[in-house]
């Protein structure tokens, strides 16, 4: 009986009544009367021997009428929400099993595996768990033997500790073992690959913490695949490996601790689709022999020592689709032997020292989806044949020395992520630079040479969420259209020539607000594979390898908040949000909208000439974390509506002219000092030492002394005023002609300038005289 893949919601009953549907199927129209016989009939069915409700939204406990199907080979229970514990007595009775899949639902609590110890028929076993809170037990009691004899076995995510499993030790007939994300320590088992050399065909051991050497293997020529990632395996891979396991079609031991150099028999794989070798600390360079196997989809030596100058005449890899060369000590250039990879899909030479020019011919490998070329030292100008790469998802040429001005990428509609970030790019940023129905998510242009206005062509960027722009020479006002980008969590204009107000609409863009659907920098690199069980219908090897495609290179982006330089990747983009103006010409008010940011984190203004209150609006900035209003020319009280910003971990107003008394020291405003505060004379209260004073005096005061006290500090006696000026002015004429009556000679010069000046206003005077007589006889 069959029911996979419908869609329905159920909870399957013990017993008794029949089962209430609790909501309808969400994709099929069935009517209910058929579900309800459908659900009945389990009941009477004693005597059924295949049941598949796998892929539906069945939830609850697993029922305990399952206990009577004693005549039941298949189970499979997968891909449904049940959860709760699976009851003792549930499995022991269906001693006919010979493959049950519990796995992907919500199961809790601790399983027993020697539940099976007397199932002589048993072949395949899934137990792997989505949550955290189911544990399979495997060696209780101790010392168990099994009647059974596996073909498959995964049992990935269940809380295994220690060694692997004892009763595997009795197993000389697996075919694939799967004990991947467990706590699993001790030496690569080597014992189980001998045990079962004849058909052991995948063994995926990943994310656990193996230790030690991968000891040298004995002749397997059955292994197709082998995952030992992300554990800590250690020392130089032997010599002979590509000998050992000769027809091994994927190999994983990436994110451990190999060093040495790769050894040249690698290449003996023949049928070798699948290499990832990244996260290691190997050396020297890539064998050539492997670098001419034609059989090679994905190879990914990334983030090792490896060196030499890869793209050379040896490298004929023609069935390539995936290259990963990132963070290594690469040389030489893009030479045209990578032409011979029409359908490469993914080229990634980031973090190597590579240089020269990037040829045009990038533009004739019309599959390719990501193109990372970034912290290199590639010079020269960006090619605009690289727009005819219209599948192209993701660039980044970021951190070289490319120059000139920025080609027109308007062709790339399908274009995600753009990163030109820190190269030598001028000129203006053109019009048609991107198409305006493109998917662009990120855009990373700073650290360049630009200059100008920004074009109107980017506000049309509806689904952009990171734009970059800061250390440019951009200037005039800041478009109201960028307001357009609704969907925008980072933006980052600092650093520039901006000019003129804060557009109020920033306010509405709502930076950083979580949405469901949001979740658009997703994973990391990953290279998924499955391989098919045991098919009990049709009693043979489902043989069929499913590489994972890559869904995308994570993005990384830099962005300053908390008054330093941070990264942020892969899905942490999604969680942070941010606005830099800093460093700009900006001048007016702070707009009163930019409160309404409440899931914002970090907001930066300080550089500017900024004046005005800040806005009482800023104590909903509910999720703030940095907010920094320093250098500018902010002035009025610091509003204390602030203290309820229990995220808040940077502030500063430094270098303002704001007065009053600062925030009272609660809650985080208790972890501030007097550095927030610096260079606001007018600042007051306990923190900086200063008294606040207040205009109140006590009632007993006589009246002249409170009218006095009410006088404004501006007010003068004008009697006074008067007296010291006119005083003033005779000490100064009396020190005068004292000075020339003590001194003849100066007195005598004093004389001398005096006739000067008299003959040079006579003749002055004279000479005006006739020019108008002669002009008006004239």
């Amino acid at each position: 009986m069959d029911f996979q893949i419908n869609k329905w919601s159920f909870k399957l009953h013990s017993g008794g009544s029949n089962p209430r549907p609790l909501t309808k199927p969400s994709s099929y129209h069935i009517k209910r009367p058929i579900l309800l016989k459908a659900q009945a009939c389990l009941y009477q069915l004693n005597k059924l021997q295949e049941l598949d409700l796998s892929f539906n939204f069945f939830q609850g406990i697993l029922p305990s009428c399952l206990n009577n199907f004693t005549s039941l080979r298949f189970l499979d229970l997968s891909d449904n929400l049940f959860s709760g514990n699976i009851s003792s007595p549930l499995l022991p009775n269906l001693k006919s099993l010979e493959y049950i899949d519990l796995s992907y639902n919500h199961l809790e609590g601790s399983f027993s595996f020697s539940s099976f110890a007397n199932h002589s028929k048993l072949q395949e076993v899934i137990l792997g768990c989505e949550t955290n809170n189911f544990e399979v037990e495997t060696e209780y009691p101790v010392g168990w033997v099994p009647l059974f004899q596996l073909n498959a076995l995964k049992l990935s995510n269940c809380k295994l500790t220690g060694d692997l499993p004892g009763f595997l030790r009795y197993q000389f007939s697996l075919r694939m073992v799967d004990l991947s994300h467990n706590n699993l320590i001790g030496s690569f088992p080597k014992w189980l690959l001998e045990n079962n050399t004849i058909l052991l065909e995948s063994l995926n051991l990943r994310n656990n913490s193996l230790k030690g050497q991968l000891l040298p293997l004995q002749p397997n020529f059955r292994i197709r695949i082998m995952d030992a990632s992300h554990n800590q395996l250690d020392g130089e891979l032997q010599e002979s490996v590509g000998h050992m396991i000769p027809n091994i079609m994927i190999l994983n031991l990436s994110k451990n601790s190999f060093e040495g150099i790769l050894p040249s028999s690698i290449a003996e794989m023949s049928f070798l689709q699948l290499l990832d070798l990244s996260n290691n600390n190997f050396s020297g360079e890539v064998p050539k022999q492997l670098l001419a196997r034609t059989y090679l989809w994905i190879l990914r030596v990334s983030n090792n020592k490896f060196h030499g100058e890869i793209f050379s005449n040896d490298f004929n890899l023609t069935n390539l689709g995936h290259l990963y060369l990132d963070n290594n000590q690469f040389t030489g250039t893009l030479s045209n032997v990578i032409f011979r990879n029409p359908e490469l899909l993914v080229l990634d030479v980031s973090n190597n020292y590579m240089s020269g020019e990037i040829p045009s011919f990038i533009g004739n490998m019309t599959y390719l989806e990501e193109l990372m070329l970034g912290s290199n030292s590639f010079n020269g100008k960006l090619p605009p044949e690289i727009s005819q790469l219209q599948w192209l998802e993701f660039l980044d040429v970021s951190q070289n020395a490319l120059s000139g001005p920025l080609p027109s990428l308007e062709n790339l509609r399908g274009l995600r992520h753009l990163h030109l970030g820190r190269n030598i790019f001028t000129g203006l940023i053109p019009r048609d630079f991107l198409n305006s129905s493109s998917e662009l998510l990120a855009l990373d242009m700073r650290d360049n040479r630009l200059f100008g206005n920004v074009p109107n062509s980017i506000s049309r960027l509806s689904k952009l969420r990171i734009l970059l722009l800061r250390g440019n020479f951009l200037g005039g006002f800041i478009p109201n259209h960028l307001c357009h980008l609704t969907q925008i969590n980072l933006m980052d204009l600092s650093n520039n020539s901006f000019s003129g107000p804060i557009p109020k609409c920033f306010g509405f863009i709502q930076f950083g607000e979580i949405k469901k659907d949001q979740n658009v920098f997703g994973p990391s690199i990953y290279f998924g594979y499955s391989k098919g069980l045991h098919d009990i219908h049709a009693n043979q090897m489902v043989n069929n390898l499913e590489h994972g495609t890559m869904i995308h290179a994570e993005t990384k982006v830099e962005f300053v908040t908390k008054n330093r330089l941070d990264s942020y990747r892969g899905k942490l983009l999604n969680l942070m949000s941010g606005l830099d103006l800093s460093c700009n010409n900006l001048t007016g008010e702070i707009p009163y909208e930019l409160g309404m940011l409440s899931w914002i984190h970090a907001v930066n203004l300080s550089h500017n000439q900024l004046k005005g209150s800040i806005p009482k609006s800023f104590s909903n900035l509910s999720q703030i974390e940095s907010l920094d209003l320093s250098y500018n020319t902010l002035n009025g009280e610091i509003p204390p509506g602030l203290v309820e910003l229990n995220f808040l971990e940077v502030f500063s107003v430094t270098h303002n002219n704001l007065s009053g008394r600062v925030p009272d020291m609660k809650a985080q405003f208790g972890t501030f000092d007097e550095s927030s505060y610096e260079d606001n004379p007018f600042l007051c209260g306990p923190l900086l030492k200063r008294k606040c004073i207040t205009s109140i005096e006590p009632s007993y005061s006589p009246p002249e002394s409170s009218r006095e006290s009410e006088a404004k500090w501006y007010d003068i006696d004008h009697v006074v005023f008067f007296a010291s000026f006119i005083t003033s002015y005779i000490m100064i004429l009396l020190g005068f002609a004292a000075i020339l009556y003590i001194n003849p000679y100066w007195r005598q010069r004093w004389l001398y300038f005096i006739e000067e000046c008299i003959y040079s206003c006579y003749y002055f005077v004279l000479d005006a005289r006739s020019k108008l007589l002669a002009y008006l006889y004239n």
